[in-house]
């Protein structure tokens, strides 16, 4: 775990995702497991405006909302390293892509409609699904956003396995990638 942290260097892991893919549950277990702090945009949105997502699109609409995830991410990435899970929508945004690209490593924690509906059941404070019809919204926002969340650097899928299951995947990923650039990083240097 040291030597995959190390690799990480001042990067953050940032978990990217639809809304019930695990983001946070397996996030905050991921960060133990490295031994890094864990941040939830959300909660830190919610702390900087003083109110909770839903009053924040209840009240403001959700293009506020998304500027102000853009500079509440902007500023948790210049924090790292950490592990930071982000909201559903918070990939969407081009400028907060960049940030995620410059400063930190994204995962998709892609999961299938089935999970994530049983999974987003379980809590009715999901401000996009306050609708008639939550599994038409579901599929439409799938349907949207994976292809800007398969942009992603690495991708794991978040299956209905234990959480811990899911974080070993992460983490033999993450060591894949970090490990396979540390060695490429290695060749080149020694070709100069």
């Amino acid at each position: 775990m040291a030597r995959l942290v190390a690799a990480l260097g001042h990067r953050s892991i940032v978990l990217v995702g639809i809304m019930g893919c695990g983001k946070s549950t397996v996030g905050k277990r991921l960060a133990h497991r490295l031994g890094l702090e864990f941040v939830d945009a959300d909660t830190e949105i919610e702390r900087a405006a003083n109110m909770s997502v839903a009053e924040i699109f209840a009240e403001h609409g959700e293009p506020y909302f998304r500027s102000g995830e853009e500079r509440v991410i902007a500023r948790l990435l210049r924090e790292g390293p950490q592990v930071l899970a982000t909201g559903g929508g918070a990939f969407m945004s081009e400028a907060t892509r960049a940030e995620i690209a410059e400063l930190g490593l994204s995962i998709w924690l892609k999961v299938d409609f089935d999970t994530v509906m049983a999974r987003v059941r379980r809590r009715s404070t999901r401000p996009l699904l306050q609708n008639p019809d939550p599994e038409g919204t579901m599929r439409k926002l799938m349907a949207d956003r994976e292809p800007v969340y398969a942009k992603a650097a690495l991708t794991v899928t978040s299956k209905d396995v234990p959480h811990e299951a899911v974080v070993d995947q992460i983490v033999a990923t993450l060591a894949d990638h970090l490990f396979e650039c540390e060695a490429t990083s290695a060749a080149q240097t020694s070709m100069t």
